[in-house]
């Protein structure tokens, strides 16, 4: 193609619905233009339940997938009819919000005549680094979420080495159902990073997972478990919790999660070793959000001589940028889908990997 690309994308596999516009020039490496990006959180509809209620999420989807599209063209100051392909997340993720997005890009593509592109939301993560920083193949991606924990070697746009992950919750996941243990609400995430500053991190001796294993695996399951019994036992003692054990335990919590990541990521860079003179270690997805992870994971890719890349916060968390721009790198190699493009639940990313958490009908879950 010697035209610039100009893609629309939509992404509703979990609690946020967004849509954006990205272009990326003619010959630019240096990656992408965000023309516009529109999220709107859900986190008021799922704050009573402690968590995200899939019914909830994908009814909110179908109501708004379409005004937020709008939106992001308004912003982008285009008309559909000038975009070149539509891009939306066609898995893994909530079915039903799934479904929402595809039906809805497939609506796009009918009225306006152009190219469906189907995406994996986890390529989505994966790929952000390019359009956000124009890093060249191959690099070192550390994908960690509130549904997902990955090591992946980005080799292309549709080629992934999966090196490891969790072999049950994900850290994220795991920050959620600890906050919810605590009482503290939801996302669980950045409140547990808010109490934990007040906390001491060396109180409790939380377990690091997997650590006795030389794989880049990881379990998050069983520090919760570890947290929950220690909550229980300081209730049992004291008739329920004061500020400073929730203070404490937050940040006994966090700081087992960060110790488990930087060690696992160490090995991570040793096992991909150094394919560029300055081999690239970048991080994606909202736990990457977490000062005291990102600070440790900094400092492990210093020691082991890797850059350190951080896509900004709202490219991070789920968002329609990072869909546009993987489905802007699959158009651009003469990739697109038709009208069967199906909605999965379930989509690997390595598919020559054997499946971390089992698999069903509907294929593997990771």
């Amino acid at each position: 193609m010697s035209h610039n690309i100009t893609v629309l994308g939509l992404e509703s596999s979990c609690d946020d619905t967004a849509a954006a516009v990205v272009r990326r020039k003619d010959g630019d490496s240096n990656g992408g233009e965000v023309l516009s990006s529109i999220v709107w959180g859900q986190e008021g509809l799922h704050a009573a339940f402690g968590g995200v209620v899939p019914e909830i999420a994908a009814r909110a989807h179908a109501e708004r997938l379409d005004l937020c599209v709008e939106q992001a063209l308004e912003q982008a100051g285009l008309a559909l009819a000038e975009v070149d392909a539509i891009a939306v997340t066609a898995g893994p993720g909530l079915i039903g919000g799934v479904i929402s997005g595809v039906m809805c890009a497939k609506g796009l593509s009918i009225g306006s005549g152009k190219p469906l592109v189907g995406v994996n939301h986890l390529a989505g993560h994966a790929l952000t680094p390019r359009m956000t920083d124009g890093v060249e193949y191959p690099y070192l991606m550390l994908l960690v979420s509130g549904g997902h924990c990955q090591f992946l070697g980005v080799l292309g746009p549709d080629q992934f080495t999966r090196m490891g992950g969790t072999i049950d919750d994900a850290p994220g996941e795991a920050f959620d159902k600890t906050a919810k243990l605590l009482g503290l609400g939801y996302p669980g995430g950045p409140l547990i990073e808010e109490e934990a500053k007040n906390g001491d991190p060396k109180r409790f001796r939380f377990p690091r997972p997997l650590l006795d294993r030389p794989d880049l695996d990881m379990s998050f399951s069983g520090l919760k478990t570890a947290l929950r019994r220690a909550r229980d036992t300081l209730v049992a003692e004291k008739g329920g919790l004061t500020v400073q054990d929730r203070a404490d335990l937050c940040a006994s919590f966090q700081q087992a999660v960060a110790d488990t990541l930087a060690e696992k990521t160490r090995r991570a860079c040793i096992a991909f070793g150094k394919p560029l003179e300055t081999p690239v270690l970048a991080v994606a997805g909202g736990v990457a959000a977490n000062s005291l992870i990102r600070a440790a994971l900094q400092d492990v890719a210093a020691k082991e001589g890797f850059q350190f890349l951080a896509p900004p916060l709202k490219y991070c968390t789920d968002n329609g940028a990072m869909i546009a721009w993987a489905g802007l790198e699959r158009f651009a190699g003469g990739e697109f889908d038709d009208l069967t493009l199906s909605a999965r639940p379930r989509w690997p990313l390595d598919k020559a990997a054997a499946p971390m958490l089992g698999s069903g009908k509907k294929g593997a879950k990771a």
